[in-house]
């Protein structure tokens, strides 16, 4: 006879059999989720302001996505794209190309996750300019495999122990001034612009921190990598798919990317990744050169599909813009009145908060965690993140209610209290 599981029983067979180095910020086992609430196997309710790390964007188990799960399932789940492929990748490949941001014929490749879609994006770069180098930034992450590791900025927990690492990956302070005559110092001392094929940004950094560039500062990059033959990449993997107001955060900037990787958001929680960018780059690549096992798996694709059309339809951007200006209302209004509270960062509905302690107002990474673990018993959920440790970052679904938005605030307030005291 079955038994109703705990936390508690689940969290003791979960030590035994899953990979410590697997670990997870929460002790609480999801039995269900809907919207931006979360529900445990004990029945508990927790308001989701983490969002899976930035994938739930139009909200958990939205009906549409769990409609087209289920008809594309009852179809077919797989036959490989590279064996035999189908409309419904071929359709989301069209509606991505319209989408993102280039006023150019683009193309798209699809694979299963976002440090794939970067890796590949840096394959096409490395191919088509016949170049070797990578420029990326510091705070930077864009993930774990042996090449995104190395372009990942952070050494605790991501890099330590793993070298060694990738060549040809060269970084750069984010968010200085990028005038011609520090990019030309850059050049001079660390790398030749003639052997960098592509300069990877985050548009708004995310696990680095909620870090948002100067006014400028895109378009002055973009200008620079045009003049020297060097493709920019732009990361969107957690920043794109309306998080920061605009379906692309480079739009804020009016850059047009060579290439764009979208992942987290764009598969609503189905791994789905993808690579798109200018038609004359893309396919430069010969025949068989990119591709993978499961890359626009259709069920995948399915759920993309949908989560395209509940933008369309429900005016996700609308919902974004709105949620973005009632946060930075609060966050302003916290930073205000808690000292503990340091800059509020970030850019529309992606948005971060610093703690920070002492005279010198030092990263409170202590303390971040401390409020992380107050507001769980609470049954609010938050991550943190940043170089330091010591930045929330809020990545609430746009579809939240202002009940289930009010209450996490509420709660997030209770703990800044508490670490204020």
């Amino acid at each position: 006879m079955s038994t109703t599981p705990t936390n508690e029983a689940l969290q003791k067979l979960r030590t035994e059999v899953i990979s410590a180095g697997v670990s997870s910020v929460t002790p609480v086992h999801v039995a269900s989720a809907k919207g931006a609430v979360v529900h445990d196997v004990e029945g508990r309710e927790y308001i989701d302001f983490g969002g899976g790390i930035g994938v739930m964007n139009i909200g958990h188990c939205h009906p549409r996505v769990v409609a087209a799960i289920k008809a594309q399932a009852e179809k077919f789940h797989h036959t490989c794209f590279m064996v035999n492929p189908y409309e419904v990748a071929i359709k989301l490949a069209d509606k991505l190309c319209r989408l993102t941001p280039g006023s150019f014929p683009k193309k798209a490749m699809f694979v299963s996750s976002g440090a794939e879609a970067v890796e590949n994006a840096v394959k096409i770069a490395r191919y088509f300019t016949q170049r070797p180098a990578v420029i990326v930034f510091e705070n930077a992450y864009h993930g774990r495999t042996l090449l995104t590791m190395t372009m990942t900025s952070k050494v605790k927990p991501y890099k330590f122990g793993f070298g060694p690492f990738a060549p040809e990956v060269y970084r750069m302070p984010f968010g200085d001034v990028v005038g011609p005559e520090k990019l030309k110092d850059f050049f001079l001392k660390h790398v030749n612009p003639e052997a960098v094929a592509c300069v990877v940004a985050e548009p708004v950094q995310g696990e680095g921190g909620f870090i948002a560039p100067p006014p400028g500062y895109f378009q002055t990059l973009a200008t620079i990598c045009r003049e020297n033959g060097i493709l920019f990449v732009a990361d969107e993997i957690q920043s794109g798919m309306g998080r920061t107001g605009t379906m692309f955060a480079i739009e804020h900037w009016g850059v047009e990317p060579d290439l764009i990787t979208v992942a987290k958001s764009l598969g609503a929680g189905m791994p789905i990744a993808s690579v798109v960018g200018r038609k004359e780059i893309m396919d430069s690549v010969h025949p068989w050169g990119l591709g993978g096992t499961y890359g626009g798996n259709p069920v995948a694709s399915a759920a993309a599909l949908a989560v395209l059309e509940v933008f369309e339809e429900e005016d996700m951007l609308g919902k974004a813009k709105a949620l973005g200006k009632k946060l930075n209302e609060r966050l302003e209004a916290f930073r205000k009145k808690y000292k503990i509270v340091g800059e509020i960062r970030g850019l529309g509905a992606m948005l971060g908060l610093t703690l920070v302690k002492g005279s010198q107002r030092e990263p409170a990474a202590d303390e971040a965690k401390k409020l992380a673990a107050f507001c769980l018993e609470r049954g609010l959920i938050i991550l943190v993140c940043g170089t330091y440790s010591n930045v929330v970052r809020v990545l609430v679904p746009f579809v939240i209610t202002d009940a289930q938005l009010e209450k996490g605030l509420s709660i997030l307030e209770q703990g800044l209290a508490e670490m204020s005291k």
